[in-house]
């Protein structure tokens, strides 16, 4: 897909579940300075707060990214969504399939789908989870190798708009666009992980 249809896909998913003014908003948004600077002070907050050792799984990807969209709709006069969809590294899916694609069941705090998990800030990705992803030892080893080649060890989060993350090999393909409920039943998975009694 064209990153064109790709945003026209995506304008729709985000229709269907917030309605047509906030896909107009998310069109239309472009980030400043100061947005920047925010959104870079939450990406920190999440990650000092979710462990760094815990097991890698979909679910975490949601948590990460459910926890992530929640602070910045906090911070940002923005439109924030969290979206599932195929991940792909060089055209190539490592995180979801093209052929077939099944809307993702988010069951109680649990995310139950074969896709990747991203936000997006307008047309703006702001993933979280890949870098996390690719430090675990289930990262498919296409996608490990090309974030550690390309981007290196220790990074937080790619945040890049939309038209430009082919540059860098990587390919954000949406079929989903998560409602509020949902965001909300993940937000319980994040705080079970990350404050657990």
């Amino acid at each position: 897909m064209t990153v064109a249809k790709d945003l026209i896909q995506l304008g729709r998913l985000v229709a269907a579940q917030h309605g047509w003014a906030e896909a107009k908003a998310f069109k239309a948004y472009e980030m400043t300075d100061a947005d920047k600077a925010r959104l870079a002070g939450c990406v920190v907050e999440i990650l000092k707060v979710f462990p760094r050792d815990a097991e890698w799984s979909a679910s975490m990807a949601a948590w990460l990214s459910a926890a992530l969209a929640v602070q910045l709709e906090r911070r940002l006069s923005a439109p924030v969504h969290v979206v599932t969809g195929v991940l792909s590294v060089e055209g190539l899916p490592v995180y979801g399939s093209r052929e077939g694609a099944k809307e993702p069941v988010v069951d109680g705090e649990e995310f139950r789908g074969s896709g990747h998990v991203w936000v997006m800030v307008g047309p703006f990705v702001v993933d979280v989870a890949m870098f996390r992803a690719a430090a675990s030892a289930r990262c498919p080893a296409e996608l490990a190798r090309h974030v550690h080649s390309v981007f290196g060890q220790d990074k937080g989060v790619y945040v890049d708009h939309w038209r430009r993350t082919r540059q860098s090999g990587l390919g954000y393909e949406p079929q989903y666009v998560l409602s509020r409920d949902e965001v909300t039943r993940l937000m319980g998975g994040a705080y079970r992980l990350i404050a657990p009694e």
